[in-house]
């Protein structure tokens, strides 16, 4: 996926296009406004069994909403195609409605998402709740916004999702904890269960990765990943990365200073692929990731899993040479 700043060209116009889109919905929802107003009402009195209509930026957040949520809730995930970029993304008069009405909205934050505070912002609602993971995870735009593969932070997620479900719905409240209770102990079971197996064989083996997306769960697997941070972000960002950045990684490749490549297949930039080809040629193992859901109907549990899966085999492939 090609990389736009938030701050960019491309910013300041999808900023002007969402306060456009703002005064389109204003217009459309006025004489209704009456019979919306419930919608964006806090609902912590409401009746058991009503149904939270929630709204995701990207749709690895909105997987795990839904499955918290259960039958009472309506998730809505705005990004959710693996060819779109959240960080150009423009919203469009559709999301800005789907906003408009929403009780709860989830957004990432940390300046991936860009364009979704602008809409908030744009849609006013007195009553609705916004959980910002960024926020919520205490990392500041300018960190590692990839927060969905850091596995202690996707739990704060969840347990945040499920706390404020019940205050928005007190009288599901119980609904709400067993479906968080399920999630934990049955839903992640898989992904908890790759993630501390790979963790327990491989820990200290040294990576290398294409970007930053990577980090947060090397980190949880206990890998040593090599690569300059500066070129993780550099790729990452869409920004172009040093000549010295690329004749590190190069050196590590070339000296078999790691033991797998790993890349994200929906950023696979020259420089990326260059690398790639530089692993093989080299007999280093390479596994991919990708940045949202793939298939796109599937879980967030399922997803992350058999990426976990491919990449423990490929570290004992790695391990056999």
């Amino acid at each position: 996926m090609v990389r736009l700043r938030g701050g960019s060209a491309t910013g300041a116009a999808a900023g002007v296009a969402v306060a456009a889109l703002a005064t389109v919905v204003i217009a459309a929802m006025g004489a209704c406004s009456s019979s919306k107003s419930t919608a964006t009402t806090p609902t912590s009195a409401a009746a058991p069994s009503a149904t939270l209509t929630v709204v995701a930026a990207e749709n690895f957040w909105g997987s795990i909403a839904g499955q918290l949520g259960g039958t009472h809730v309506k998730v809505t995930s705005i990004i959710s195609s693996p060819d779109t970029d959240p960080h150009a993304y423009e919203p469009t008069t559709a999301d800005a409605r789907t906003v408009a009405t929403a009780q709860y909205v989830i957004v990432n934050g940390i300046g991936y998402d860009p364009w979704a505070p602008k809409l908030l912002a744009a849609q006013p609602a007195s009553g609705r709740k916004v959980l910002t993971v960024g926020d919520l995870v205490g990392v500041k735009e300018g960190g590692n916004p990839h927060r969905w593969y850091s596995p202690p932070d996707v739990t704060k997620v969840i347990d945040q999702i499920t706390s404020d479900y019940k205050a928005l719905d007190a009288g599901d409240a119980s609904y709400f904890e067993q479906q968080h209770s399920t999630f934990l102990s049955s839903g992640l079971a898989r992904y908890k269960s790759l993630i501390a197996d790979i963790k327990s064989k491989y820990a200290g083996t040294p990576v290398g990765a294409s970007e930053s997306i990577f980090a947060p769960m090397a980190d949880a697997l206990g890998l040593k990943l090599l690569t300059p941070p500066s070129f993780l972000r550099a790729i990452s960002e869409g920004s172009d990365p040093t000549a010295a950045d690329k004749a590190t990684i190069d050196g590590q490749i070339k000296g078999h200073q790691i033991k797998v490549y790993v890349f994200n297949s929906q950023n696979s930039t020259p420089d990326v692929a260059a690398q790639v080809a530089e692993a093989k040629a080299a007999g280093i193992p390479t596994t991919t990731i990708t940045e949202t859901l793939i298939p796109q109907t599937g879980t967030f549990q399922d997803w992350q899993a058999n990426q976990l899966q491919t990449l423990g085999q490929t570290l004992a492939q790695a391990k056999g040479k």
